[in-house]
């Protein structure tokens, strides 16, 4: 584990530069590379990212740790389900 990574996240992924759909197709692709329980950490920006990201994670059954705003982003964790 990177000494980069805030604590308890065990991977992170940019998608600031991805427009919808492609901002969940990232997200998705790399919680299935996770183990369940891992948390990933999804820097995006844009209010539609922002709504759907999160709840795409939820319907595919990811649990949302939490939505902080970081300057023009938001990083959203979630804890592969």
């Amino acid at each position: 584990m990177s000494n980069s990574l805030s604590p308890g996240v065990d991977q992170t992924i940019d998608i600031t530069g991805e427009v919808c759909p492609m901002t969940f197709v990232r997200t998705k692709l790399r919680l299935e590379r996770m183990q369940p329980g891992e948390v990933l950490s999804v820097r995006l920006r844009g209010e539609e990212p922002l709504r759907n990201v999160p709840r795409a994670a939820r319907d595919e059954g990811h649990i949302i740790l939490g939505i902080v705003a970081e300057g023009n982003d938001h990083i959203v964790t979630i804890r592969r389900g």
